[in-house]
Protein backbone atom coordinates (compact mmCIF):
# COMPACT_ATOMS: atom_id res chain seq x y z
CA UNK A 1 0.00 0.00 0.00
CA UNK A 2 1.50 3.54 -1.31
CA UNK A 3 -0.02 4.44 2.23
CA UNK A 4 2.28 2.39 4.22
CA UNK A 5 5.32 5.18 3.67
CA UNK A 6 3.00 7.64 5.62
CA UNK A 7 1.95 5.22 8.39
CA UNK A 8 5.57 4.76 8.86
CA UNK A 9 7.11 8.39 8.90
CA UNK A 10 3.72 10.63 9.54
CA UNK A 11 2.61 13.65 7.47
CA UNK A 12 1.79 16.71 8.33
CA UNK A 13 -1.15 18.72 6.91
CA UNK A 14 -0.90 22.21 6.76
CA UNK A 15 -4.25 23.93 7.59
CA UNK A 16 -7.68 21.49 7.35
CA UNK A 17 -10.81 23.83 6.37
CA UNK A 18 -12.88 22.43 3.99
CA UNK A 19 -10.91 20.96 1.29
CA UNK A 20 -8.21 19.89 3.93
CA UNK A 21 -11.07 18.29 6.19
CA UNK A 22 -12.14 16.08 3.35
CA UNK A 23 -9.02 14.76 2.55
CA UNK A 24 -8.28 14.05 5.73
CA UNK A 25 -11.55 12.42 5.77
CA UNK A 26 -10.99 10.42 3.24
CA UNK A 27 -6.90 9.64 4.46
CA UNK A 28 -8.94 8.04 7.14
CA UNK A 29 -11.19 6.47 5.75
CA UNK A 30 -8.41 4.29 3.64
CA UNK A 31 -7.00 3.25 6.97
CA UNK A 32 -4.40 5.64 7.77
CA UNK A 33 -4.15 6.18 11.12
CA UNK A 34 -4.68 9.25 12.68
CA UNK A 35 -1.52 8.94 14.56
CA UNK A 36 0.14 9.51 11.73
CA UNK A 37 -0.93 13.09 10.87
CA UNK A 38 0.06 16.12 12.65
CA UNK A 39 -2.60 18.94 11.55
CA UNK A 40 -1.53 22.46 11.61
CA UNK A 41 -4.86 24.15 11.78
CA UNK A 42 -5.59 27.72 13.97
CA UNK A 43 -9.25 27.49 13.91
CA UNK A 44 -9.72 23.71 14.45
CA UNK A 45 -13.33 22.17 13.92
CA UNK A 46 -14.89 20.12 16.44
CA UNK A 47 -14.81 17.11 14.28
CA UNK A 48 -10.88 17.88 13.94
CA UNK A 49 -10.72 17.72 17.32
CA UNK A 50 -12.03 14.23 17.32
CA UNK A 51 -10.14 12.82 14.86
CA UNK A 52 -6.96 11.69 16.85
CA UNK A 53 -4.37 13.56 14.94
CA UNK A 54 -1.79 15.53 16.63
CA UNK A 55 -3.37 18.79 16.42
CA UNK A 56 -1.40 21.81 16.57
CA UNK A 57 1.46 19.73 18.09
CA UNK A 58 4.38 20.93 16.26
CA UNK A 59 5.77 18.30 13.23
CA UNK A 60 7.90 15.18 13.06
CA UNK A 61 11.34 16.17 11.75
CA UNK A 62 11.24 13.84 8.95
CA UNK A 63 7.73 13.46 8.05
CA UNK A 64 6.90 11.52 4.44
CA UNK A 65 4.78 14.47 3.24
CA UNK A 66 3.73 18.08 4.23
CA UNK A 67 0.64 18.49 2.29
CA UNK A 68 -0.33 22.64 2.53
CA UNK A 69 -4.04 23.10 2.80
CA UNK A 70 -4.01 26.80 3.32
CA UNK A 71 -5.42 29.64 1.00
CA UNK A 72 -2.85 31.30 -1.69
CA UNK A 73 -3.50 34.35 0.48
CA UNK A 74 -2.09 33.12 3.93
CA UNK A 75 0.68 30.69 2.33
CA UNK A 76 3.17 33.39 3.03
CA UNK A 77 2.71 33.42 6.68
CA UNK A 78 2.13 29.95 7.16
CA UNK A 79 5.30 28.51 5.16
CA UNK A 80 7.76 29.58 7.51
CA UNK A 81 6.44 26.90 9.84
CA UNK A 82 7.67 23.96 7.67
CA UNK A 83 10.34 25.97 6.12
CA UNK A 84 12.89 23.38 7.73
CA UNK A 85 11.57 20.35 6.41
CA UNK A 86 13.06 21.47 2.70
CA UNK A 87 15.73 19.81 0.91
CA UNK A 88 15.23 16.67 2.14
CA UNK A 89 13.04 13.69 1.75
CA UNK A 90 9.42 15.52 2.36
CA UNK A 91 7.52 15.45 -0.03
CA UNK A 92 5.89 18.93 -0.20
CA UNK A 93 2.42 18.88 -1.74
CA UNK A 94 0.27 21.67 -2.85
CA UNK A 95 -3.56 22.22 -3.21
CA UNK A 96 -3.42 26.33 -3.33
CA UNK A 97 -4.43 27.98 -6.29
CA UNK A 98 -1.98 30.29 -8.16
CA UNK A 99 1.41 29.61 -5.99
CA UNK A 100 4.26 27.95 -8.80
CA UNK A 101 6.51 25.14 -7.80
CA UNK A 102 9.31 27.96 -8.78
CA UNK A 103 7.59 29.69 -5.28
CA UNK A 104 7.74 26.80 -3.36
CA UNK A 105 11.17 26.14 -4.18
CA UNK A 106 12.45 29.16 -3.36
CA UNK A 107 10.74 28.89 0.05
CA UNK A 108 12.10 25.33 0.89
CA UNK A 109 15.17 24.94 -1.41
CA UNK A 110 15.62 23.81 -5.12
CA UNK A 111 15.94 19.95 -3.90
CA UNK A 112 12.93 19.61 -2.49
CA UNK A 113 10.56 17.43 -4.26
CA UNK A 114 7.36 19.36 -5.19
CA UNK A 115 3.81 18.15 -6.34
CA UNK A 116 1.17 20.84 -7.02
CA UNK A 117 -2.16 19.88 -7.55
CA UNK A 118 -5.48 21.40 -8.10
CA UNK A 119 -8.66 19.58 -6.63
CA UNK A 120 -12.07 21.17 -6.79
CA UNK A 121 -15.21 20.96 -4.04
CA UNK A 122 -16.65 17.75 -4.96
CA UNK A 123 -13.55 16.28 -3.23
CA UNK A 124 -16.01 16.67 -0.29
CA UNK A 125 -18.45 13.99 -1.09
CA UNK A 126 -16.02 11.93 -2.64
CA UNK A 127 -16.53 12.89 -5.92
CA UNK A 128 -13.60 15.44 -6.79
CA UNK A 129 -11.22 15.50 -9.97
CA UNK A 130 -7.04 16.75 -9.31
CA UNK A 131 -5.25 17.74 -11.54
CA UNK A 132 -0.99 16.86 -10.98
CA UNK A 133 2.00 17.86 -11.85
CA UNK A 134 5.48 18.11 -10.24
CA UNK A 135 9.08 19.27 -10.43
CA UNK A 136 12.50 17.33 -11.11
CA UNK A 137 13.01 16.35 -7.72
CA UNK A 138 9.56 14.17 -7.27
CA UNK A 139 10.13 10.55 -7.74
CA UNK A 140 7.95 8.00 -9.51
CA UNK A 141 7.19 7.25 -6.25
CA UNK A 142 6.99 10.14 -4.57
CA UNK A 143 4.22 11.02 -7.69
CA UNK A 144 2.83 7.98 -6.99
CA UNK A 145 2.26 8.78 -3.27
CA UNK A 146 0.42 12.20 -4.36
CA UNK A 147 -2.02 10.16 -6.63
CA UNK A 148 -2.74 7.92 -3.52
CA UNK A 149 -3.45 10.82 -1.39
CA UNK A 150 -5.52 12.67 -3.70
CA UNK A 151 -7.06 9.37 -5.29
CA UNK A 152 -8.89 9.43 -1.24
CA UNK A 153 -11.77 11.88 -2.63
CA UNK A 154 -12.14 10.98 -6.64
CA UNK A 155 -10.08 10.78 -9.66
CA UNK A 156 -6.49 12.20 -10.43
CA UNK A 157 -4.94 13.36 -14.13
CA UNK A 158 -1.59 13.91 -13.95
CA UNK A 159 -0.52 16.77 -16.18
CA UNK A 160 2.14 16.96 -18.64
CA UNK A 161 3.51 19.86 -16.85
CA UNK A 162 3.33 22.64 -14.57
CA UNK A 163 1.83 25.04 -17.63
CA UNK A 164 -1.30 23.28 -18.02
CA UNK A 165 -2.68 23.53 -13.67
CA UNK A 166 -4.36 26.99 -14.95
CA UNK A 167 -6.32 25.46 -17.29
CA UNK A 168 -6.92 22.29 -14.89
CA UNK A 169 -8.31 25.14 -12.48
CA UNK A 170 -9.96 27.14 -14.82
CA UNK A 171 -12.26 23.80 -15.96
CA UNK A 172 -12.66 21.58 -12.88
CA UNK A 173 -11.06 23.55 -9.85
CA UNK A 174 -13.40 26.50 -10.78
CA UNK A 175 -15.92 24.28 -12.51
CA UNK A 176 -18.89 23.73 -9.38
CA UNK A 177 -19.39 26.85 -9.39
CA UNK A 178 -20.33 27.14 -12.76
CA UNK A 179 -22.36 24.11 -12.14
CA UNK A 180 -24.38 25.90 -9.39
CA UNK A 181 -25.18 28.80 -10.86
CA UNK A 182 -26.52 27.08 -14.16
CA UNK A 183 -28.85 25.30 -11.44
CA UNK A 184 -29.47 29.34 -9.94
CA UNK A 185 -30.12 29.89 -13.63
CA UNK A 186 -32.32 27.39 -14.56
CA UNK A 187 -34.49 27.99 -11.47
CA UNK A 188 -34.92 30.83 -12.34
CA UNK A 189 -36.07 30.67 -15.54
CA UNK A 190 -38.65 28.42 -14.68
CA UNK A 191 -40.00 30.44 -12.01
CA UNK A 192 -40.24 33.06 -15.20
CA UNK A 193 -42.48 29.98 -16.50
CA UNK A 194 -44.81 30.28 -13.38
CA UNK A 195 -43.12 27.48 -11.75
CA UNK A 196 -43.45 28.20 -7.27
CA UNK A 197 -39.46 29.30 -6.62
CA UNK A 198 -39.38 26.11 -4.39
CA UNK A 199 -40.72 24.04 -6.96
CA UNK A 200 -38.38 25.32 -9.86
CA UNK A 201 -35.40 25.50 -7.56
CA UNK A 202 -35.73 21.33 -6.64
CA UNK A 203 -36.72 20.73 -10.46
CA UNK A 204 -33.36 21.96 -11.46
CA UNK A 205 -31.18 20.65 -8.48
CA UNK A 206 -32.28 17.19 -9.37
CA UNK A 207 -32.20 17.52 -12.88
CA UNK A 208 -28.56 18.86 -12.57
CA UNK A 209 -27.01 16.08 -10.14
CA UNK A 210 -29.17 13.27 -12.47
CA UNK A 211 -27.34 14.23 -15.62
CA UNK A 212 -24.23 14.72 -14.13
CA UNK A 213 -24.63 10.92 -12.58
CA UNK A 214 -25.91 9.99 -15.99
CA UNK A 215 -22.73 11.22 -17.56
CA UNK A 216 -20.72 9.87 -15.20
CA UNK A 217 -21.89 6.39 -15.25
CA UNK A 218 -22.86 5.84 -18.89
CA UNK A 219 -20.43 4.50 -21.64
CA UNK A 220 -21.40 7.24 -23.98
CA UNK A 221 -19.95 10.21 -24.76
CA UNK A 222 -21.65 13.82 -23.59
CA UNK A 223 -21.79 14.69 -26.90
CA UNK A 224 -24.05 10.87 -27.63
CA UNK A 225 -25.91 11.67 -24.23
CA UNK A 226 -27.12 14.64 -25.55
CA UNK A 227 -28.42 13.30 -28.71
CA UNK A 228 -30.10 10.58 -27.06
CA UNK A 229 -32.24 13.27 -25.35
CA UNK A 230 -32.78 15.34 -27.87
CA UNK A 231 -35.94 14.75 -30.47
CA UNK A 232 -35.78 16.39 -33.91
CA UNK A 233 -38.14 19.53 -34.04
CA UNK A 234 -38.99 18.64 -29.89
CA UNK A 235 -38.30 21.00 -26.81
CA UNK A 236 -35.04 20.48 -26.12
CA UNK A 237 -34.17 21.25 -29.70
CA UNK A 238 -35.85 24.23 -29.53
CA UNK A 239 -34.07 25.04 -26.46
CA UNK A 240 -30.29 23.66 -27.49
CA UNK A 241 -30.55 25.85 -30.61
CA UNK A 242 -29.94 28.64 -28.39
CA UNK A 243 -27.81 27.23 -25.81
CA UNK A 244 -25.42 26.18 -28.64
CA UNK A 245 -25.51 28.99 -30.98
CA UNK A 246 -22.35 29.98 -32.10
CA UNK A 247 -22.17 33.73 -31.30
CA UNK A 248 -24.42 34.00 -28.09
CA UNK A 249 -24.71 30.53 -26.76
CA UNK A 250 -22.74 28.09 -24.12
CA UNK A 251 -19.68 27.84 -26.30
CA UNK A 252 -18.71 31.09 -26.52
CA UNK A 253 -19.75 32.13 -23.19
CA UNK A 254 -17.85 29.39 -21.74
CA UNK A 255 -14.37 29.68 -23.31
CA UNK A 256 -14.92 33.45 -22.26
CA UNK A 257 -15.54 31.95 -18.74
CA UNK A 258 -12.43 29.75 -18.62
CA UNK A 259 -10.54 32.16 -20.64
CA UNK A 260 -10.94 34.67 -17.81
CA UNK A 261 -10.45 32.51 -14.68
CA UNK A 262 -6.87 30.80 -16.64
CA UNK A 263 -5.94 34.28 -16.98
CA UNK A 264 -6.69 35.12 -13.36
CA UNK A 265 -4.83 31.55 -11.82
CA UNK A 266 -1.76 33.30 -14.61
CA UNK A 267 -1.96 36.42 -12.95
CA UNK A 268 -1.72 35.10 -9.37
CA UNK A 269 1.16 32.96 -10.06
CA UNK A 270 3.37 35.43 -11.77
Amino acid sequence: MVLDRIASEGMVLLGCGKMGSALLAGWLAAGLPSASVWVLEPNPSDWLGKTGVHLNAGVPPAPAVALLAVKPQMMGAALPALQALGNGRTLVISIAAGTSIATFETVFGAETPIVRTMPNTPAMVGRGITGLCHNSHATTADVALAKALMAAVGEVVVLDGEHQIDAVTAVSGSGPAYVFHLIEAMAAAGVAEGLPPDTAMRLARATVCGAGELAYRAPETAEELRVNVTSPGGTTAAALAVLMDPATGFPPLLRRAVKAAADRGRELGA
